[in-house]
């Protein structure tokens, strides 16, 4: 079964129907976007407390917080599930790629990108005219 969620429409099971009528907005917050990913882990009988629920939930969380952070906010969202793989992308308005750095006492962080690429099976960054979108694909078993 493919299951998917996007900006576009709302989860439900089978495919993506294009050209239907906008009916949500992309997730505000990592809040948002966990339950949003969360609802589409539980449509494919993914269960949520699994280690593989939380690995996806952690990526999600870093990608749309640093969209936020340093991209001016998430700008489209997608995630979807087909043959085992979670294919979550998020865009925003930035053209600037994500870069690996180290924290200082002064600017603390940097563990987020190199733990995204850890779980991630695949990450993907693409720009274009209106920013930028990060895809990653997730095994789920």
């Amino acid at each position: 079964m493919n299951t998917s969620w996007d900006s576009e429409n709302a989860a439900v099971p089978g495919q993506r129907h294009e050209g239907e009528p906008r009916t949500a907005r992309p997730p505000g917050s990592a809040a948002d976007a966990r339950a949003r990913v969360s609802e589409v882990l539980l449509l494919a009988g993914v269960s949520l407390d699994s280690v593989t629920a939380a690995d996806v939930l952690l990526v999600t969380s870093e990608l749309v917080s640093n969209a936020i952070r340093h991209g001016g906010g998430v700008t489209a969202f997608r995630a979807d599930i087909a043959d085992g793989l979670l294919r979550l992308s998020i865009d925003d308005a930035s053209p600037l790629l994500p870069a690996q750095r180290t924290g200082t006492v002064e600017r603390p962080g940097g563990y987020g990108w190199p733990l995204v690429h850890r779980l991630a099976e695949r990450v993907e960054c693409r720009t274009h005219p209106e920013g930028k979108t990060i895809s990653t694909v997730l095994r789920l078993a």
